[in-house]
């Protein structure tokens, strides 16, 4: 089983992940050489190559541990769409991003995540929880504030279309709550990814 944590900077991700299992697929921590956008196909490829290589890992730690909990959802294709609904990306860097996300999901390199964690505190919350952790800088704090609602409405389409797959108690939630209830049966399903796409509100 493949288990997606999510929410904005400063949620408890990762604070939930280290406390949950003792191995987790870590987010991606930037390396400075990240595209700038100015070639959106090779932004997009970049991304998806990324996304795609946490995936792998989250497959491997599931075969060898039975299930690989992630800090923050391998698909991560709901960051550029949420760009864009806030007005801070264009809405072409989502379909470049969705074009090569459903490639990589028709070769299996890339897929949905059996369930999904997602924690929405408030603002308030959010700026507390910043301001506590001095292990991090969260640069971008403001910016990543400013997606949560379009997160939660990019997840509340996914908990139509999945009913039950998508959890928003993380802090009462446990891992063996969700183990004998999910089945990996949708991970690779480009025709959910199209209906997923329908169901979000529409941008422009």
């Amino acid at each position: 089983m493949i288990i997606a944590v999510e929410g904005p900077s400063a949620a408890g991700k990762t604070t939930w992940c280290r406390k949950a299992v003792d191995e987790f697929i870590g987010e991606y921590v930037p390396t400075g050489v990240e595209p700038d956008g100015s070639d959106p196909e090779h932004q997009a490829r970049y991304w998806t190559g990324v996304n795609a290589d946490r995936w792998s890992q989250a497959i491997e730690l599931e075969h060898r541990a039975g299930l690989a909990v992630c800090d923050s959802d391998p698909l991560k294709l709901h960051y550029s769409w949420c760009l864009a609904r806030i007005g801070a990306a264009p809405i072409s860097r989502f379909l470049h991003e969705l074009t090569f996300v459903r490639e990589a999901m028709s070769r299996r390199q890339l897929g949905f995540a059996d369930a999904i964690l997602v924690t929405l505190p408030s603002e308030a919350v959010l700026r507390r929880q910043k301001d506590g952790d001095a292990t991090r800088s969260r640069r971008t704090f403001e910016l990543h504030a400013r997606l949560r609602g379009p997160l939660e409405q990019w997840y509340r389409s996914m908990d139509r279309l999945r009913p039950g797959a998508v959890i928003w108690d993380l802090q009462t939630t446990a891992v063996g709550d969700l183990s004998t209830t999910l089945r990996p049966d949708r991970r690779y399903d480009v025709e959910l990814l199209d209906a997923l796409v329908f169901e979000l509100p529409r941008i422009g």
